[in-house]
């Protein structure tokens, strides 16, 4: 898989991510415990998940989630769970389809969710890239503005000295 490219599930309006997708530093630094728990404070102060809605789980699937939510406000798709709400879901009599810790750490509890599953950790790095990205855009654009008002101004200084010089000559 492409590095930092989300997988389309068929169907689906959100893409789902995995850590490895993410540089190293960034894992370690977002996904340390000190860092980590301040994030996922925020966002379950934020009661970020009940913003989600659907009646249905095909309405849910048609949303564009951002990674955050398709990360931590719903169990991964591959772990087979089945849908009640947008933010409870009910695991297979016979347990989750994959053994995969995402899967056994899901809880229907709303201050819990997925908010300790590696799937929410990508999605809020996949949120922060994607900020960061337009970020460093903004910034180019800063740049480029601040270097042409600095060329006319240069500019604007060479023609007046030579301007200036000019008409201050001695006879000659």
């Amino acid at each position: 898989m492409v590095r930092g490219v989300g997988k389309v599930i068929s169907g689906q309006g959100y893409k789902e991510y995995r850590l490895g997708d993410y540089s190293r530093w960034l894992q370690k630094y977002v996904v340390n415990g000190n860092n980590w728990d301040e994030i996922k404070s925020c966002l379950v102060d934020l009661h970020f998940c009940q913003r989600l809605s659907g009646e249905k789980a095909e309405e849910l699937y048609k949303q564009s989630l951002s990674p955050t939510e398709s990360g931590c406000c719903k169990p991964p798709s591959y772990c087979g769970f089945q849908f009640q709400n947008a933010t409870v879901w009910t695991a297979p009599k016979s347990g989750p389809a994959v053994p995969d810790s995402d899967c056994t750490t899901w809880s229907n509890d709303q201050m819990q969710l997925c908010f300790d599953c590696k799937s929410c950790k990508v999605g809020v790095l996949g949120n922060m890239k994607r900020e960061w990205r337009q970020l460093a855009i903004i910034n180019f654009i800063i740049l480029v503005i601040i270097l042409i008002v600095y060329s006319l101004g240069c500019c604007a200084l060479r023609n007046n000295r030579a301007d200036g010089f000019k008409r201050h000559k001695g006879y000659p």
